[in-house]
């Protein structure tokens, strides 16, 4: 059979699988060994497990598990609490301060816990109520959290940004650079639409919040000032040299989990112990899906797909342009209906070379992949935030938070835009502190 059309076999094929309701890990090992068995015969299956081990067989993978145990231990606090309160007190004399509030700590708490529903269900529970009950339109309370807790997997550090570094062997420490602007950029964009929103709505009047004394605004520093000094401190050892990611992962896990303790009496045996297995369920299960990405990646290799399609799209003769609206189509499109690690894993080690060939920066390719699968998470049919912001506020309907979150959509797909526009918006900072590739 042609590479291209059995490469349309393997797609449909694995569109099925997945629809049937198992796991994504599961459903790559299925197609993977099915159609090896088919094509290269039983001694292919041999190879399996050596690919599926060996692909799991990187210390950089170490940093995974550490940095959710990290996120666990803040998400099993107050952590996010204190932080909106923080924030909702020293910006209460900005116009629409309470919504720069709401998105300021999701785009803080994201940076603490580098996952979307932790972050939208650690906001949400504060802010929703408290914008709610200030006269803002549920459309905004709802739609405005969705969002913010999108930029958990863009903002650093990022589980989502150290599996593209794994799966493109590409430095971590760069990507997480390369997160940094995009990710403000989103967040002044989240922002003005909010505060424009709101305006349009005819609730200026709720913009105007109420005054706080210093006393107020200086008691609440001492429970969040401890997070945001192990984010800024893992990432000055990271970037200066001291420690490899998957140290200060480690390091900055362990002191997340004794300020847990310390701060908000987290000393209960079962406490800890929730916190831990919660992480361990979840770090298998990405690592899992990181071990079937690498069989999955080898059959297409095996059977040369990869290598034709690359080829295929190669010798199409169009702008390098039309080609990046292409594939953001594409990855938008698998966004709706796969988690981003999923379609990192599937689709870099096709994506890569096409990238590079039509001289893209693959840490900007990078940054533009992360927005796209953030739209997905806002986005029907899975749309995870979306899910998450129903089950905390569930008076507020699904069609009201979800027409709440189309128009952040909008800002999203403006930020990749941009990030066309001006690529140097992402490259600027790894370049300077790390210096050119």
């Amino acid at each position: 059979m042609d590479p291209l059309s059995l490469g349309l076999l393997v797609a449909l094929m694995t569109i099925v699988v997945l629809f049937s309701g198992v796991s994504v890990a599961s459903g790559l090992l299925i197609v993977s060994a099915g159609f090896l068995l088919v094509f290269d015969g039983m001694r292919s299956l041999e190879l399996m497990p050596e690919i599926f081990f060996g692909k799991l067989n990187s210390f950089a993978l170490l940093s995974i598990p550490m940095f959710i145990i990290m996120g666990a231990a803040i998400s099993s606090t107050r952590a996010g609490a204190d932080l909106y309160e923080a924030l909702e007190r020293w910006l209460t004399r900005v116009p629409g301060g309470l919504v720069m509030s709401n998105l300021g700590a999701c785009a803080l708490f994201s940076a603490m816990s580098g996952s979307s529903p932790a972050t939208c269900a650690a906001i949400g529970k504060m802010g929703i109520p408290e914008m709610r009950k200030r006269g803002y339109p549920d459309e905004v309370a709802a739609g405005s959290i969705a969002a913010g807790g999108t930029l958990g997997i863009l903002i650093p550090p990022s589980v989502t940004m150290i599996v593209y570094g794994i799966a493109t062997e590409t430095s971590i420490g760069r990507l997480f650079l390369a997160g940094v602007v995009p990710g403000l950029l989103l967040v002044g964009l989240f922002m003005a639409w909010s505060i424009y929103d709101t305006w349009r709505n005819g609730s200026a009047e709720v913009l105007a919040q109420r005054s706080y004394t210093l006393k107020q605004k200086l008691e609440i520093l001492p429970r969040v000032i401890p997070f945001i000094l192990i984010i800024v401190g893992v990432l000055y050892a990271m970037y200066g040299g001291i420690a490899t990611p998957s140290e200060t992962a480690a390091v900055g896990a362990l002191l997340c989990l004794v300020i847990a303790m310390i701060i908000y009496r987290l000393w209960s045996p079962k406490a800890l112990w929730t916190i831990l297995s919660d992480s361990t369920r979840e770090s298998v299960m990405i690592l899992f899906i990181i071990g079937a990405a690498g069989v999955f990646s080898y059959m297409l290799s095996s059977l040369y797909i990869t290598q034709s399609i690359a080829a295929w799209i190669s010798d199409l003769d169009v702008n390098r342009w039309v080609l990046m609206g292409i594939v953001n189509v594409f990855l938008l499109v698998a966004g709706f209906f796969l988690p981003p690690v999923a379609v990192i894993l599937m689709a870099a080690p096709i994506l890569l070379p096409i990238i590079l060939a039509a001289e893209f920066d693959p840490y900007w390719f990078a940054v533009i992949l992360t927005i796209n699968m953030e739209i997905g998470l806002i986005s029907p049919p899975v749309g995870l935030n979306l899910y998450v912001i129903n089950s905390i506020a569930p008076d507020i309907p699904l069609k009201t938070i979800l027409r709440g979150s189309l128009p952040y959509v909008g800002c999203m797909v403006l930020a990749i835009v941009i990030l066309c526009f001006f690529p140097g918006i992402v490259t600027w900072l790894p370049d300077m502190i790390m210096g050119p590739v």
